[in-house]
């Protein structure tokens, strides 16, 4: 249910998002996608000197995918009078028809063009802003402060979350690929996960300050369908979260050349379709540690072939604009949103259908200013 009481919202428009978050609520990518034996898995591919594939499982999910689709298409749209919200609704499911599809595909051959259907691919621009980056010298004044362990990540994020009034949760987690997850309005932080300060805090306004913002924001709504979210949300929320590491002044050269070696994974995972390969094209072309290259690679390989990770730095450059030029900007906080939404999210917003989002990131209430050379970068990511 909403934290929020809209007596004008149609019962109508109520019945048809609760049914439609009945149906498709549990269609989670990020979680599906969540190797059970990656530990295991990245043991036996150390120990056999980068030889062999790693074999990843995935928990099963029991779904019909016949019923779901029919359950979505026999929701009665036609009946939405209003122009904007019927044209939400209509593209928020067609695009779980292809998460349904994704989702069932998990762990087979077939996982990864229904990922490419979805998600899409690196194009030549997105490949020359990678390489644009990886050129890039080291910058010399980076945070080399001592590694903050998981429980100290913690605390970061916990401060952050209480000087914000945030509702929400946060655990240990033994078997994640990346550093951190929020579903929902939990958090989950990898508990072998070491970052500087400067890192963790980044991390908090990454994770926190959009996406559990969004989260937040969208529970407050009087409509369910900006928690479930617009189509390829993604590129619009990684765009968000990475512009909140930039104007919370902790964007690192260090965190942009992984953007950009996830774009690079991408690329060798769908045209190489090998593990070990991605893997040694990370570590001897552009001479990452092993941790780090094997890291990168299994979040393109998971799934059987997960593409999203190359939307981080295309979302980047997107959404910097976006902030610099577009009035509305702050209204993509309001739930899942995508850029190319905003102005119908707009719209429902002042017909009063949808309401202005309750908390507003940190970074982008106070942005700090960044010296002169990030704000070049930055910016010369076209």
């Amino acid at each position: 249910m909403s934290d929020l009481e809209n007596n004008s919202i149609n019962p109508l428009f109520t019945s048809i998002d609760q049914e439609l978050n009945a149906l498709v609520s549990n269609i989670k990518i990020l979680e599906a996608v969540k190797p059970l034996n990656y530990l295991q898995e990245k043991e036996r591919f150390f120990a056999n000197q980068f030889s062999s594939e790693p074999a990843f499982v995935y928990r099963q999910h029991d779904i019909d995918p016949f019923a779901l689709k029919r359950g979505l298409f026999n929701l009665p749209l036609e009946k939405i009078q209003d122009e904007d919200l019927y044209q939400l609704y209509l593209a928020v499911i067609d695009s779980y028809v292809d998460k349904i599809d994704q989702f069932k595909s998990i762990g087979s051959s077939e996982f990864l063009y229904d990922s490419l259907r979805y998600y899409g691919e690196p194009s030549e621009k997105d490949i020359h802003n990678a390489q644009f980056i990886l050129h890039l010298p080291e910058s010399p004044d980076e945070d080399s402060s001592a590694l903050l362990d998981a429980a100290d990540i913690k605390d970061v994020m916990h401060k952050m979350g209480s000087r914000e009034n945030y509702k929400w949760e946060m655990e240990l987690d033994d078997n994640m690929v990346g550093t951190a997850l929020v579903s929902g309005t939990r958090v989950r932080i990898n508990s072998r996960a070491k970052l500087t300060q400067t890192d963790a805090m980044a991390l908090a306004h990454h994770e926190l300050g959009v996406h559990l913002v969004t989260s937040l924001n969208g529970n407050k709504q009087p409509l369910r369908i900006l928690s479930l979210g617009c189509p390829i949300n993604t590129t619009t929320q990684e765009g968000l979260a990475i512009l909140s590491e930039y104007l919370s002044g902790n964007l690192t050269m260090r965190r942009l050349k992984t953007l950009a070696l996830r774009v690079i994974a991408v690329k060798s995972m769908i045209e190489d379709k090998n593990f070990r390969t991605t893997f040694l094209l990370l570590k001897e072309t552009y001479r990452i540690d092993d941790e780090q290259a094997y890291v990168i690679t299994a979040r393109a390989y998971r799934g059987g072939g997960y593409t999203k990770d190359y939307l981080y730095l295309k979302g980047f450059r997107l959404i910097l604009n976006a902030y610099e030029h577009e009035p509305n900007f702050n209204n993509l906080l309001s739930g899942k949103a995508s850029l190319e939404y905003l102005p119908l999210i707009t719209r429902l917003i002042d017909k009063q259908l949808l309401v202005a989002p309750h908390f507003i990131t940190p970074a982008f209430k106070a942005p700090v200013e960044n010296n002169a050379v990030n704000t070049f970068i930055t910016h010369a990511i076209r």
